[in-house]
């Protein structure tokens, strides 16, 4: 069963971007150029490499968690990923 999950990926830049999906593995697939529709963002900083994922209950969580993350500096996301799990109290309010 296939579940929602928010995810970063490192650009070849160094940037992160993060993202949902349903199939992490097809959407940095995607992102690499390897199957069509990868994000604008993406397209000019391959390759992209998976760096963090993070199960949720359902898109409307993982939407939320997403937005959570990206207003997260970049110092606490690469905290969230170097702890490889939730940091609740680096998160801001929505």
């Amino acid at each position: 069963i296939k579940r929602w999950q928010v995810y970063i990926v490192r650009c070849a830049d160094g940037s992160l971007y993060t993202g949902v999906a349903m199939d992490v593995m097809r959407r940095v697939a995607q992102h690499n150029g390897e199957l069509a529709n990868g994000a604008r963002y993406t397209r000019t900083r391959r390759p992209v490499k998976l760096i963090y994922q993070e199960k949720v209950a359902n898109r409307s969580a993982a939407c939320k968690r997403e937005y959570v993350i990206k207003r997260l500096s970049r110092r606490e996301k690469l905290s969230l990923i170097a702890s490889g799990s939730r940091i609740i109290s680096l998160t801001r309010k929505m």
